[in-house]
């Protein structure tokens, strides 16, 4: 099945609804968000800080279930043969579509078996250096790579993950040509970047920046449209002269397909109502993050649009996981 029929038949799914009875009442016992990374991610951070308010609107307690492995493979795939009854929830980012893309085989698909219902938060990438390399901005960092090819590094918290491909998106749309170096997880890569192993990553700022703040590190530039309120002083790579540049994390809600919509739509209004709260939005600003909003059919064309950016490049710089 090509990609495009496969987009129209997750989309027609989300439409459909099943019998209005089974959401009668709900949620009448407690809700499980499944979290397909191990504890302290930015999926946890959105989790827990939305649970926080959450069960005084919705009248039950949130259960957080952490199944992590694979790439967040384990948790979707569960979520993904869970029931359609509202009580169990995946709270994904990025990796549910990429690994659509990255890998030959899975035991799910991102669109036909899951309902999206809610953006949760988004959070910038900061590219930030090494102090040895000569480049005090993107135009002299992408000029350096171009003189020395394939031998500047960047690394990433693993292949294929949201710092994996902000690079080869990077690379795609400057021409630089610089090295990937993949490590197991977003502490290793920041230690290996302080340590000078690496020269370059497309990590989050909150990492980043207590190293840039002590002169271990150099930012350059945040991946996002706009600047990032915990450093406006820093450009966007589009700034720098790539227009249309626009990379971030984004973490959000997702339901096995079928869950009836009257339960999608509950959850997707007090996921937003949450989200406008003043102490809640302090939070995730702590975090370099932002709060999501939205209809679920506003959040499903997003995820459209998302799929298409990240498997477009995935095939063109022919990267792949078996």
């Amino acid at each position: 099945m090509n990609t495009g029929m496969r987009l129209l038949l997750g989309l027609c799914a989300f439409v459909a609804s099943t019998p209005p009875s089974l959401a009668q009442g709900w949620p009448e016992k407690p809700v499980r968000l499944v979290i397909p990374f191990p504890p302290g991610g930015i999926n946890d951070i959105t989790a827990r800080n939305l649970n926080t308010r959450l069960p005084a609107i919705l009248g039950q307690n949130l259960i957080i279930d952490y199944r992590a492995g694979a790439g967040g493979n384990v948790g979707a795939e569960h979520v993904a043969k869970a029931a359609a009854d509202g009580y169990t929830i995946l709270v994904a980012n990025n990796s549910l579509l990429i690994n659509a893309s990255l890998y030959r085989k899975l035991a799910y698909d991102p669109f036909r078996d899951f309902v999206p219902v809610a953006m949760g938060s988004t959070a910038p990438s900061m590219i930030s250096v090494h102090p040895s390399l000569p480049a005090r901005n993107i135009k002299a960092l992408v000029a350096l790579a171009k003189a020395r090819p394939g031998v500047i590094t960047y690394g990433s918290a693993g292949a294929g993950t949201p710092t994996h491909l902000a690079g080869e998106l990077f690379r795609a749309r400057t021409g630089a040509n610089i090295l990937h170096v993949p490590y197991k997880g977003g502490g290793p890569l920041i230690i290996a970047l302080v340590g000078g192993e690496v020269m370059i990553s497309f990590n989050s700022p909150i990492t980043a920046r207590p190293h840039v703040d002590a002169g271990k590190l150099r930012a350059l530039a945040v991946t996002t449209a706009k600047r990032w309120s915990g450093m406006p002083e820093l450009p966007t790579v589009a700034e720098a002269g790539y227009a249309g540049f626009d990379s971030f994390a984004w973490i959000a809600f997702f339901a096995p397909a079928g869950t009836p919509r009257a339960i999608v739509e509950r959850l997707n209004a007090a996921i937003n109502r949450v989200q406008q709260l003043p102490e809640i939005r302090e939070r995730f600003a702590e975090h370099g993050m932002e709060p999501g909003s939205g209809t679920p059919d506003e959040f499903a064309t997003f995820l459209k649009s998302n799929f298409e950016l990240w498997d477009k490049l995935i095939k063109a710089q022919h990267i792949e996981i078996d």
